[in-house]
């Protein structure tokens, strides 16, 4: 089975000089259920069909099926999406060894929040956190993308 093992921290202040990539993410999410997320993702005019289930104890692990579709076939799907999209610009940003930075700066209902996710080897990898992480939101739901399309974070 295909874990996803990562830790979320909210963002505070100039990270941008640091990336060496960005790109754009329009998605949307055919299904939200207790159990799991099926979200269709566009990105550098690549199509992506993942879902997600639910974190472990810890909140760091989870379920995680990722594969490419033709991006016909995602624009085609995102139609079929609960009402909303995430968009978000996804910055890169290299962390000590071969680990990175994944920072998602949100726009529309979500404009404001900024959060960073570092994909991790294993629950107990350590990393160096740059200045410019705020505090930890692993496992806290609401920041989870599907929860971010029910519930914005302007109406926090």
């Amino acid at each position: 089975m295909a874990q996803e093992i990562e830790r979320k921290f909210l963002v505070k202040g100039d990270f941008k000089t640091f990336a060496i990539e960005e790109k754009k993410i329009i998605q949307g999410y055919l299904s939200t259920v207790a159990k799991s997320a099926v979200r269709i993702r566009i990105s550098d005019n690549k199509g992506f069909i993942t879902i997600k289930g639910i974190a472990n104890k810890s909140g760091i692990s989870r379920y995680e099926w990722e594969k490419q579709i033709p991006i016909d076939e995602a624009y085609d799907l995102l139609e079929l999406c609960e009402d909303n999209r995430i968009e978000k610009t996804r910055y890169i940003i290299p962390a000590n060894g071969d680990l990175v930075f994944e920072v998602d700066e949100f726009y529309g209902e979500n404009e404001g929040l900024i959060i960073a996710e570092i994909e991790l080897p294993n629950e107990d990898s350590s990393f160096t956190k740059p200045l410019w992480l705020s505090k930890e939101v692993t496992g806290i739901t609401k920041y989870y993308n599907a929860m971010l399309l029910k519930k914005p974070f302007k109406n926090w």
